[in-house]
């Protein structure tokens, strides 16, 4: 079922596994080439009721609120990448020896002869950013590209759209890999690992493993982070092509045959002539927005990709220069009598905030939400020093405020009793009340948003709107 003939589609009867961003796309794409196509889903309302609909109007079978039940006859699922492989679908489609796919194994398999090679990126953290700095370096190089998978385009539309691409930027979730077993990437970097979506993977082990298919057949490069074991380990068991090297970055100064900093420039000690001797500069740690370390690791990890595909220096600088990340990536909200406040809501995890808290050397810092079962020890005993004051908010807060106590005690903390949106405004007010000139407040929550607002981008919004409302 690999090639793109229609022939092989046609009449297979294909079973996709839930609808939304990945499922409408790949039930269309599988009815246009003659598949026989059946949709499964868990949910049954209104949203999924409109979308069925629509793939019923074009002869696709939907089946809505039963998404355990492998349908007679089926020879592939496609899975949408967010669900569970201990589903009682996948134990059953196991036992019948029905393969499961996931929408990138399915772009994967639908590319033509002469589609554009994939440069991947994943990571617990920073892979959004890794990526579209990678695309932007990439176009800055001249070549045809586009940021996809994980965000952006989506990876069957790139694969099967009109637009021509020389490369492709893939940004890939561990769930998406896990689903992804045939891909074999031009290059691949793993820009970290911390415990992230256990619950799903069901161990640390098996996340990592996960993590670590998208070195398998790497052709060029796998980039791994120095100050990351765990990512270099999982380069050692890949299993890659012959000639394919290993590239480390760091932010030290590089051995050879990696990427990293010398006096505030990125150097490139890996695609470069006699790399014992010779370094090349790339660009200067100010062409990084923001300049803060873990958006340092983002640029070369991305520029190490963009060099492995042989792109020249002056493209990874102006790449860089014209990169700018997306809202409540470390955000710049406004400086209020001396103080900068910094809006980092899509910090979810206690790994991104770390890095966050790093960025500062003095902080008053708005935490807490929705834990997802992480703890903070180790986050708040690496912090301590850098905070000024800390201010709580949301459901798991205690768990944070129990951290502090332990690890920072001198650290003045304003525990709000609230999980109304209404919060934001007060702690924000709180936070100024504890700020010196010098000092940054800065939202990095170290947890999910879902217990106050919507998604991580409207706590940002409610941040940055009540940070306006200081200076009025």
């Amino acid at each position: 079922m690999g090639s793109r003939e229609v022939t092989d589609w046609q009449g297979k009867r294909v079973t996709v596994a839930g609808l939304g961003v990945s499922g409408v796309p790949a039930a269309k794409v599988l009815h246009g080439l003659g598949a026989i196509v059946t949709v499964v889903n868990d949910g049954d309302d209104e949203r999924a009721r409109a979308q069925a609909a629509e793939l019923e109007a074009l002869g696709v079978t939907v089946r809505l609120g039963d998404g355990a039940t492998l349908p007679d006859g089926t020879e592939l699922i496609v899975t949408a990448p967010g669900w569970k492989p201990d589903k009682p679908l996948f134990t059953a489609a196991e036992q019948a020896g029905v393969p499961v796919w996931g929408d990138v194994e399915l772009a994967w398999r639908l590319r033509g002869p002469d589609s554009a090679p994939w440069l991947c990126v994943t990571g617990t953290n920073g892979k959004t950013t890794t990526t579209q700095m990678l695309a932007s370096i990439l176009k800055a190089a001249g070549l045809r590209t586009a940021a996809v998978g994980n965000i952006g385009v989506s990876l069957l539309d790139a694969v099967l759209g009109d637009e021509q691409y020389d490369v492709l930027a893939v940004e890939l979730s561990s769930y998406q890999l896990h689903w992804a077993p045939s891909l074999r990437a031009h290059s691949a970097a793993v820009l970290n690992l911390a415990p992230d979506h256990l619950d799903w993977h069901g161990s640390m082990e098996a996340y990592a493993k996960d993590k670590g298919r998208v070195y398998e057949g790497n052709r060029v490069a796998c980039v791994y982070n120095v100050a990351d074991k765990a990512t270099e380990d999982l380069v050692r068991e890949a299993d890659v092509e012959e000639g394919c090297r290993a590239i480390g970055f760091t932010l030290g100064t590089p051995a050879p045959s990696q990427l990293g900093v010398v006096e505030g420039i990125l150097v490139d000690r890996a695609f470069v002539e006699n790399r014992q001797k010779n370094a090349q500069e790339l660009a200067e740690v100010a062409d990084v927005s923001p300049p803060a370390p873990h958006n340092i690791a983002n640029a070369l990890a991305a520029a190490a990709l963009a060099r492995a595909f042989g792109v020249p220096p002056q493209a990874v600088r102006d790449g860089l220069r014209a990169f700018r990340p997306d809202a409540h990536r470390i955000e710049h909200v406004a400086d209020v009598d001396g103080v900068a406040y910094v809006d980092d809501s899509k910090a979810t995890n206690t790994h991104a905030t770390e890095a966050s808290l790093a960025a500062y050397e003095s902080i008053v810092w708005i935490a807490g939400g929705l834990a997802k079962g992480a703890t903070f020890d180790e986050l708040v005993a690496k912090s301590a020093k850098r905070l000024r004051g800390v201010v709580l908010i949301g459901a798991d807060r205690a768990l944070i405020r129990e951290a502090l106590a332990r690890h920072a005690p001198e650290v003045p903390v304003v525990d709000l009793d609230r999980t109304d949106t209404g919060a934001m405004l007060a702690a924000v007010q709180e936070a100024r009340r504890l700020a010196r000139p010098g000092d940054t407040v800065l939202l990095a929550p170290a947890c999910a948003s879902m217990d106050m607002f919507a998604n991580y981008n409207k706590r940002g919004e409610a941040f940055a709107e009540a940070v306006r409302g200081l200076g009025a």
